[in-house]
């Protein structure tokens, strides 16, 4: 039987061999696909989130007060909002800011934020757009 399908002249070593080469590309190509996959859900996700992130809280929220100066840039203004639990990602605030036209608008000031705001209600209120929610300029 075995010289018919010619494994009697590759020897036993040869065909574990052959058997273990080709597990060992089945499971990269798995990998592969599985990786593929899981980056695709990702970047969905942040896509998603980048147009519909709801707010940090629902209901009534904390207010949160924000000083921003003139040194600070977009990234710096990311960090503060998510330190002050404001934003879940400062990049995907970032992000919002280009995307929605307010990068680099931002002016100086003290505002008061509240973890109930989408991150577009926060970039008009420190944009001067939306004064109601301001606390005090300087």
């Amino acid at each position: 039987m075995f010289v018919r399908w010619g494994y009697r002249r590759m020897g036993i070593g040869k065909i574990v061999m052959r058997i273990v080469s080709i597990s060992f590309t089945a499971l990269v190509f798995i990998l592969v696909v599985y990786g593929l996959y899981q980056l695709g859900l990702d970047s969905y996700s942040f896509g998603y989130r980048v147009f519909a992130e709801p707010a940090v809280t629902s209901g009534k929220g904390t207010d949160r007060l924000v000083q921003l100066t003139e040194f600070m840039s977009d990234s710096d203004i990311g960090k503060v909002l998510e330190e002050k639990g404001l934003v879940r990602d400062n990049r995907l605030f970032v992000l919002q800011l280009k995307l929605y036209g307010y990068g680099g608008r931002l002016v100086p000031g003290f505002y008061t934020l509240n973890t109930s705001m989408t991150a577009q209600e926060m970039m008009r209120v420190m944009s001067g757009e939306d004064t109601e929610e301001t606390a005090e300029e300087s």
